[in-house]
């Protein structure tokens, strides 16, 4: 990454997650200036999602509770 961008990334880091949030959603909706792709990409996830219930449905995944998740999240980011 250019020094600039690293700079702008620790910039970014710095501010409230709601701010955060709004900032990644905007860079990301610059991505989809061609609406073909956004269209195919939003085809391809609803099959995403749909193959997904299915595996937690049949039994063929097992799902993680949410606290779970968080903690052993928590703990990576320490290093733990």
């Amino acid at each position: 990454m250019s020094p600039e961008l690293d700079d702008l990334l620790k910039k970014a880091m710095s501010l409230p997650p709601e701010a955060r949030a709004a900032l990644a959603s905007s860079l990301l909706d610059s991505l989809d200036e061609d609406e073909s792709v956004a269209e195919d990409a939003e085809a391809a996830w609803q099959q995403e999602i749909a193959r997904r219930m299915d595996e937690v449905r049949s039994g063929a995944v097992k799902t993680i509770p949410w606290h779970e998740v968080q903690r052993k999240g928590q703990a990576m980011l320490r290093g733990k």
